[in-house]
C-alpha cells in the first residue's frame, strides 16, 4: 500500500492513543485540505501490511488504528486488510474519507464494502473550509459526520457515533 506517513501515538484522530496511517492518494482535492501532500497517488512510499501491522504491536497502550489520508477508500483492499489486523489485536478502527456514507454504501464496490466491514467509526464527507472548526471533535469541518458503522449497517441508515468513555466504548487489547 502507498502511505504518506504514520503517527505512532496520535490523540487527535479518534479516542485514546492511536496508530494513524496516512494513505497516499486522494482525488477529492478539498480546498484548504491540511494534507495536500497526500493527494498524488504516486507520492509517498510503499509499505507492506505486515510492516504496518507490526507498528500496532510496538505500543501496548494503543486503543485503535486510524486510517486517514489521502483517502483510504482509494486503497480500500489494503486498508481493509490492515484494519482486520487491528481488530485481531482487539483495537478499534476509525476511517476518514471524503466520500459520504451514502456514496460508499450505494456504490456496490466490493473493496469499499470490505473496508466498511472493518471500520468501527467512519468520519465522512469532504473537508469544507467554510465549515472549518477547531471545536469539531475529531473532524476538520462541521459538515463531516462521525458514523457508528456497525450500528448504521444494522439500521440501514447512518447512525452517528456518540462519545462514551473511550476506554470502554471499544474493546481494548488485554495484556
Amino acid at each position: 500500500m502507498r502511505i504518506a506517513n504514520t503517527i505512532s501515538d496520535s490523540i487527535v484522530d479518534g479516542p485514546g492513543l492511536r496508530l494513524t496511517v496516512f494513505t497516499q492518494g486522494c482525488s477529492h482535492n478539498c480546498p484548504g485540505c491540511h494534507n495536500p501532500d497526500t493527494h498524488d497517488p504516486a507520492g509517498g512510499r510503499e509499505a507492506s501490511i505486515e510492516e504496518l501491522a507490526a507498528l500496532l504491536d510496538h505500543n501496548p497502550l494503543l486503543t485503535g488504528l486510524t486510517l486517514s489520508g489521502g483517502d483510504p477508500f482509494q486503497q480500500a483492499d489494503a486498508c481493509a486488510a490492515l484494519a482486520k489486523q487491528a481488530h485481531a489485536r482487539g483495537l478499534n478502527v476509525w476511517t476518514y474519507t471524503g466520500y459520504t456514507y451514502e456514496q460508499l454504501t450505494s456504490a456496490a464496490q466490493p473493496d469499499w464494502t470490505a473496508l466498511l466491514d472493518q471500520t468501527d467509526v467512519l468520519v465522512d464527507g469532504p473537508f469544507v473550509q467554510a465549515h472549518k472548526s477547531y471545536e469539531a471533535r475529531f473532524r476538520g469541518s462541521t459538515n463531516q459526520r462521525l458514523i457508528d458503522v456497525p450500528a448504521s449497517r444494522r439500521a440501514g441508515r447512518p447512525i452517528l457515533w456518540t462519545e462514551k468513555d473511550p476506554l470502554t466504548h471499544f474493546s481494548v487489547p488485554e495484556s
